[in-house]
């Protein structure tokens, strides 16, 4: 009897992981022809609004940048003047220090000639006290803006105070310490102009910065990264962000515009009542919300992507700080889909509740706990039952791998044809030796602090960012 139902069971759980497994694949070849389609159309529609159109008119939109600091004493300057350094003709640059406990705040004010000013700031966002707004009175740094503010604990905290310090109908959400391509603003505002429908949010391609050789804040040679969990980084940030999101893209189901470099539409934030200063996720959970309020608003958008590498970042390089980091994205994505668990399914909104929102309950947040419990089942079933049912789970296994492999070289392939990004074959070629064992190095690690931070949700763990220590950039003089 017992054999029976455990043969029964195995049965079962052996067909769904084929159909749950096959739908992926399905999924993912279509993502995949997508982001084809969709990259050669960008590429080709790419000179049809020259970008010196955008810029030297008369009526050129306005722009805010808006980049929290916090303890950012030991390269804050590099870092402004870079920001400052962006080539559009009608920009601010918001600075906000978000009660830094080091000398981020002596330095702008000695650097930049900033002198407290009187400025009618208008929270439309409820944010931690403002305790003043800085300006120049160096004329170079005329569009330099600094908020000094209460600590808020959250990056969407000081965010909001830069949104709601901010001028213009448009504004760019940054990292302090992240490094522009100088027609970022450029290239970001471009969807916001060529398209008739209302345009609410645009984001870009982020590359890692680990290992490359900057100076002061200026990006003046990319170097693939020497350390192990960014190169294992690189190649995934270059699948998910050259196939992933400019599928997502071009069927306008975009559910997730980075941190490090996004553009929106202010009014529309403001509306849904800004970053979420509880969130894990706070990029995702804003498009969510954005997402959210369009339809109930009935009012037809688009959140666009650009298949260019505009921002260069750096990211965590060992395990301590990748888990911690990937931890609070598993708990952040939980969050956001708990949050908001009335999109799922809805027809009132739209693809995002028949398509996004399943998409991401089926294949973002169950695929760690499903591929745990296959593991297991696997494990079970090498060790109690006959050779056929071996087979077909070495069928399925080897499938998915190579499905994989392959996905990942075609990336690999677009993005080294479009960029050039590696500086020599040995650097492709490492990339290219890093797909095979991915998944058996790198995946692993990832599924754990997913799962991780599941667990940190339902036992409802005190919330923590965690601190990200950066290991800093390779300087000239190094070379």
């Amino acid at each position: 009897m017992i054999e029976d139902f455990s043969g029964t069971f195995l049965n079962g759980f052996n067909n769904f992981i084929a159909v749950y497994y096959s739908i992926y694949i399905l999924i993912y070849l279509f993502l995949a022809i997508l982001s084809v389609v969709a990259i050669k159309k960008y590429v080709n529609a790419k000179h049809f609004l020259p970008e010196r159109v955008l810029t030297a008119t008369k009526h050129t939109k306005g722009v805010s940048v808006i980049a929290p600091a916090y303890n950012e004493g030991k390269t804050i300057i590099y870092n402004v003047k870079s920001l400052l350094s962006l080539n559009y003709p009608k920009f601010e640059l918001i600075i906000i220090n978000d009660g830094s406990e080091d000398d981020t705040m002596e330095k702008l004010i000695a650097e930049f000639d900033l002198v407290k000013v009187s400025f009618y700031y208008q929270e439309a966002i409820k944010t931690r006290p403002v305790r003043g707004h800085y300006k120049s009175t160096n004329p170079i740094y005329s569009n330099l803006i600094v908020v000094d503010k209460e600590n808020g604990k959250s990056k969407a905290d000081a965010s909001n105070a830069g949104i709601n310090t901010s001028q213009y109908p448009l504004f760019i959400c940054t990292d302090v310490d992240c490094i522009l391509q100088k027609d970022t603003i450029t290239k970001l505002i471009k969807p916001f102009v060529e398209n008739k429908r209302k345009v609410i949010a645009t984001g870009a391609t982020i590359r890692i910065s680990n290992g490359s050789v900057v100076k002061e804040g200026y990006l003046l040679d990319m170097h693939y990264p020497k350390r192990w969990y960014p190169r294992f980084q690189e190649l995934e940030y270059v699948r998910t962000f050259l196939f992933g999101r400019m599928a997502w893209s071009q069927i306008n189901s975009l559910l997730l515009v980075s941190g490090g470099l996004g553009m929106f539409d202010k009014e529309i934030v403001v509306a849904v009542g800004g970053y979420w200063d509880q969130s894990l996720g706070e990029d995702m959970e804003l498009i969510t919300r954005m997402r959210k309020y369009m339809h109930q608003q009935k009012q037809d958008f688009l959140i666009k992507y650009i298949p260019e590498s505009l921002c260069w970042t750096e990211v965590p390089d060992t395990r301590k700080i990748f888990m911690r980091q990937r931890t609070r994205w598993g708990r952040g994505l939980i969050q956001t889909l708990s949050r908001h668990k009335e999109i799922l399914l809805n027809p009132k909104y739209g693809r995002t509740g028949l398509f996004v929102f399943p998409y991401y309950f089926l294949y973002e947040f169950l695929a760690p706990i499903i591929e745990v419990i296959g593991l297991l089942v696997i494990v079970i079933q090498f060790c109690f039952t006959d050779n056929i049912t071996n087979t077909f789970i070495f069928w399925v296994t080897a499938s998915a791998y190579l499905f994989y492999i392959n996905i990942t070289m075609l990336a690999i392939l677009i993005d080294e044809l479009l960029y050039k990004s590696y500086a020599s074959t040995k650097e492709i070629l490492t990339l290219v030796g890093l797909v095979l064992v991915e998944p058996i190095v790198y995946h692993p690690v990832n599924i754990y602090a997913v799962l991780k931070g599941y667990v940190h949700f339902f036992i409802r763990k005190e919330k923590k960012w965690g601190k990200m220590n950066r290991r800093g950039y390779q300087t000239e003089n190094a070379l």
